[in-house]
């Protein structure tokens, strides 16, 4: 189904650097840890053999000490941990570059028609697409049928001439009786091109520029 025309309304791994620090985090912790010791132990030569400080205390400034230890090299497995699990994750999705994804994301307009997917929403006797440039404005209403479809919006105006390039936002308002009863992004379909990982997270990115978390993409297929 290819939606042709409509009434235009007015009005570098960051995992990789991550690695190195926890030798250099832990030197400092041992070498804090050896000053600490020394420090306790001046502190029991020079204690008043009069007023002894509590063994307590000293067990509790050695616990306290151990614990913020324990927790700094806890972080620093975790943190390389996470870096290996990012490239992991990219070297994994490398396969998916090529691919068609599904996913919500805004149409980026360059004269071409775009495949989007609507959404089943249920119990809706009629349904609009809505367009929307990049800053909000409402440009064009198409009527669409009801649930859950793939099919093209061509981005153009009623007289048939090409919208300007650019980005849009897509959505569905659905009716029953004349009442709104929903209003739904669609699914954008784009090949991917790229994978990578950016601030530890797994980037998809597709032909038309969009970069997408792979957890957003509900869909895959062979790109045709």
């Amino acid at each position: 189904m290819e939606i042709a025309s409509g009434n235009p309304v007015s009005g570098q791994s960051g995992g990789f650097a991550a690695a190195g620090r926890p030798s250099s985090d832990g030197a400092l912790i041992g070498s804090d840890f050896e000053t600490f010791l020394k420090m306790l132990t001046a502190q029991m030569k020079h204690q008043d053999p009069l007023n002894p400080v509590d063994s307590t205390q000293f067990a509790t400034q050695l616990a306290t000490f151990s614990s913020v230890e324990q927790q700094v090299r806890t972080n620093e497995l975790l943190t390389a941990l996470g870096a290996q699990m990012g490239a992991l994750s990219v070297s994994q999705l490398s396969g998916w570059v090529g691919m068609t994804a599904r996913a919500e994301m805004p149409v980026h307009f360059d004269g071409e028609p775009v495949t989007i997917s609507t959404r089943d929403v249920g119990l809706a006797d009629r349904a609009e697409l809505v367009v929307r440039n990049r800053e909000g404005k409402e440009i064009q209403r198409l009527p669409v049928e009801t649930g859950r479809q793939e099919l093209e919006w061509a981005g153009v105006s009623a007289s048939g001439a090409p919208l300007p390039a650019g980005v849009y936002h897509l959505t569905v308002e659905s009716y029953a009786a004349d009442e709104l009863t929903s209003t739904d992004a669609v699914y954008v379909h784009a090949r991917i091109v790229e994978a990578r990982n950016e601030d530890g997270l797994p980037i998809l990115v597709m032909d038309s520029g969009q970069e997408v978390e792979s957890g957003d993409i509900v869909g895959l297929r062979q790109a045709q």
